[in-house]
């Protein structure tokens, strides 16, 4: 089982689970965490004897649920970073600040993002604040300045440099586009 446990072979995935005393966690043979110290592991034969252990299940690899083909945990920290940049979006957000919140270093969130999303982080976060000046041109009465750092914008150049690369027009050129599409229609 020791073997299993340091190689993450997931042949013996639900054949036996292993708990670590230090941290008071249970997880899959498979699982790509950290191997610990031989002397800290117990082995269960299944979850619920480690659950009933006291150790509660990895947030990694989830050997609390049946199948783990129902779970994939990167898909996981995509989507808590996807709801923390929509929820955040007018705030500054950095890398760091953002890894630390799901657990995983700057570089690997920043890599995973943009290998499942292709966009990075900061390029996600771009997007949507574009989309919410977008929407906050054409439904409000503020002025470009007032809406750019009401997204999260840090400087007006930012803003419009992002606002054109995303858009391939100023913010004042969509705005006229549009109510010159919308005239057009009636």
């Amino acid at each position: 089982m020791w073997e299993a446990t340091i190689s993450c072979n997931s042949a013996y995935d639900g054949l036996f689970f292993y708990a670590v005393k230090t941290t008071g966690i249970f997880c899959r043979p498979s699982c790509k965490s950290r191997v610990p110290n031989r002397e800290n592991v117990s082995f269960f034969s299944n979850a619920t004897n480690a659950h009933k252990a006291g150790y509660r299940p990895c947030k990694r690899c989830r050997p609390d649920l049946k199948s783990i083909k129902t779970f994939d945990p990167l898909e996981k920290v995509i989507e808590d970073i996807k709801q923390i940049i929509e929820e955040k979006y007018g705030q500054k957000i950095l890398l760091d600040e953002l890894a630390s919140m799901v657990g995983v270093s700057p570089y690997h969130l920043n890599r995973l993002f943009k290998n499942r999303t292709g966009n990075t982080p900061r390029m996600y976060l771009e997007q949507i604040r574009v989309s919410k000046a977008k929407e906050l041109l054409l439904t409000t009465n503020l002025n470009s300045t007032e809406i750019s750092f009401k997204v999260g914008f840090q400087s007006m150049s930012s803003f419009y440099h992002a606002f054109k690369r995303r858009t391939g027009l100023s913010p004042s050129q969509f705005q006229a586009q549009y109510f010159k599409d919308s005239a057009n229609e009636d």
